[in-house]
Parts: structure tokens; C-alpha cells; sequence
């Protein structure tokens, strides 16, 4: 269920990676026929809170997060996590600097609590570390952005950071890269419970991507692969007309014209994963599509999705969404105006 939906603000929050979650779930665009989200934004500790140089006062106390499906922190500012430089003459009682700011006890607990009965909590960049200091990154994979990757281990040993991604979801822990990762991040889940029709709906009003996979690399020279220049964004759009024609490494680098070794290194760079990593999940999400909107067979499916067969398809959408075409095509094949 993903209806109704918290964003958290401390004190030290970075004003543009708490307005992607407002982008995402706070604008109305049931006039497109997508879903309208109960949306608050609550007040992580007593307000005004502060960032740069504003402050805001929201509506909500932490009594709103009891009711929400999915409550998400975004990133706050370096002195709310990392420790405070050692000092060049240490302190007459021997003491080490005193360790970075705390969040509010009352704060970790409503998270715990909301874990507990079921909801799902998504952190962006540096938001994690509120959910580490609420325990609930311990022993689940996670991410934050890679300058604070180190930070968020050496602070949190039981958590299993994965410094190289955009996304993690670890159920229902879902945490997050950079600023547009945590678009990536808020777009996945919505794809994975409202389905495509939705979670494209929502990019395209957005003008962004409607999916990079969070196993993509974080150090990206052009993470986005529609703004790649050049012959490697004229083959990009090529690709997703010819989805269902068999592809190598060797025909795509021919068609660049670059050697083998070169076109994989520049294919990386330019989109953050490999020829095909990146050609599998075009293809499922393809076949998402498909079988959302029409009544084709899964082999047919499978065949216009570059799959091959229908064997072929089952493998590979239980690895990459951990269900079968069958099931999911149960699930979101309702009427679409009955997600909002």
C-alpha cells in the first residue's frame, strides 16, 4: 500500500533533496489520472526548523507518522552526523570532541514504531543516518551518498554499506544515493507498487528519467543516459527502438564505431552500468509495460521484449523484480483510477 506518506524535517535539512520527495508524492496530478497522495510534512524536532538561511514551521507533529505507509528523511547537513574536527590543543580533562549532534529519541522511536507495524521508511543521501542511529540499518544493505559512505560504516558497524549504488531496498528499509538518486529511489517504489503506468506518469510530469536501476554505479561522469552525447546517445535511442533484436557487446560497439574495450568503458561511464545490464533492465521494463496494458500472451511478451522465449523472460523478471510476469500482471492490471 502507498497512499499515505510523511516526509521528516530536522533541523540542518538540505532544502533540495526534501523538495524531490515533496515532487514526487506531494503534488496533485489526479487530473492525469495518477494518484493523489495524503501528504504531510512533519516536524522531526520543535520547530522552527532551520536550513541555510530559512526556517519552516510544519503542520505536523511526530503523532502524524503512526498513520503513514511510507515516512521519508531526507538528507540533513554534515554537522548533524560527522564528529567535530579534533581540537589542535586537547581538552585539560582529557576528553575526545563531544560526538555529533544526536537526533531526537522521540524521533528514532516513532521510526521504530512505524517499522514495526509495517510501514516503509526511504532515506535520501545523508538521511540515513537517522535511520542508523534508530537501528534500523543494522544488518541490511544500504547506501548514502559515496563522500559519506565511510562516515555511515565506521558509525553504524552492523549496517552493510554498499557505497557504489544509487538505491537499496532492503524491505522496507529503502535508502538512497545523491539528490537524484533519491528521485530514482521514490519512482522505484512507486513502479513497484502502482506499477509503470503510474511511476511514468509521475516522470514524465516531472521531465526526469522514469527508471535508472539502483544497481548503477554512483560514479557517473552523465548518469543519465538520454543527455549522453554523440553517437553513444544516438545508439541509446536506437536501442530502446530494437529491443527485441538479439544484441552483442561487438554488434553495438561496431555500430558506435569503437573497438569492443572502448565502447564498454565509455558505456559505463556514460550511464553507470554495463551494455547488458543496461539492455536487460530496458527489456523488463518493457515487458512491465506490456503486460500492464495489453492482453498479449507472456510469450508474445517475451518475444517483443527481446527475451527470446517465455522461459527466458520468467528467469529473468524473477531476478530483477522477485516475482513472475503472471503474478505481476495480476497485480496491475486493475482499474487504473482505483490507485487513487
Amino acid at each position: 500500500m502507498l497512499r499515505n506518506i510523511a516526509v521528516v524535517v530536522v533541523n540542518g535539512f538540505l532544502p533540495f533533496e526534501f523538495g524531490t520527495v515533496c515532487e514526487v508524492f506531494g503534488v496533485d496530478r489526479s487530473d492525469d489520472g495518477l494518484p493523489r497522495y495524503d501528504f504531510a510534512v512533519v516536524a522531526g524536532e520543535p520547530p522552527p526548523l532551520r536550513a541555510l538561511d530559512f526556517t519552516m514551521h510544519p503542520s505536523h507533529g511526530l503523532e502524524r507518522l503512526a498513520e503513514a505507509d511510507l515516512i521519508a528523511l531526507p538528507a540533513v547537513s554534515d554537522e548533524r552526523f560527522r564528529p567535530p574536527a579534533q581540537p589542535a590543543i586537547p581538552a585539560l580533562d582529557g576528553c575526545a570532541p563531544a560526538p555529533a549532534h544526536r537526533f531526537p529519541e522521540d524521533l528514532l522511536e516513532a521510526l521504530r514504531r512505524a517499522v514495526d507495524r509495517g510501514a516503509r521508511v526511504l532515506s535520501v543521501c545523508s538521511g540515513a543516518f537517522i535511520l542508523g542511529e534508530a537501528g534500523l540499518l543494522d544488518d541490511r544493505r544500504c547506501t548514502t551518498h559515496w563522500r559519506n559512505a565511510a562516515e555511515l560504516a565506521r558509525r553504524y558497524p552492523n549496517a552493510k554499506v554498499d557505497p557504489d549504488v544509487l538505491y537499496v531496498d532492503d524491505d522496507p528499509v529503502i535508502t538512497s544515493a545523491g539528490t537524484a538518486a533519491g528521485i530514482d529511489a521514490c519512482l522505484y517504489l512507486v513502479r513497484k507498487e502502482q506499477g509503470s503506468r503510474v511511476a511514468n506518469g509521475i516522470a514524465r510530469r516531472m521531465v526526469v528519467p522514469p527508471h535508472r536501476d539502483g544497481g548503477q554505479a554512483q560514479y557517473v561522469v552523465q548518469p543519465i543516459a538520454p543527455s549522453c552525447d554523440g553517437s553513444l546517445r544516438d545508439l541509446l535511442e536506437w536501442l530502446l527502438a530494437h529491443l527485441d533484436q538479439p544484441l552483442t557487446v561487438r554488434q553495438l560497439a561496431a555500430r558506435a564505431n569503437m573497438s569492443e574495450r572502448t565502447f564498454a568503458r565509455r558505456f559505463v561511464t556514460d550511464t553507470g552500468t554495463t551494455p547488458q545490464r543496461w539492455l536487460t533492465g530496458q527489456r523488463i521494463l518493457l515487458a512491465q509495460q506490456l503486460l500492464e496494458e495489453t492482453d498479449e500472451t507472456v510469450d508474445a511478451i517475451a518475444d517483443r521484449a527481446g527475451f527470446g522465449n517465455a522461459t527466458a523472460l520468467r528467469h529473468h523478471f524473477r531476478i530483477w523484480r522477485g516475482t513472475t510476469p503472471n503474478a505481476y500482471r495480476h497485480l496491475f492490471r486493475g482499474d487504473p483510477l482505483s490507485l487513487t
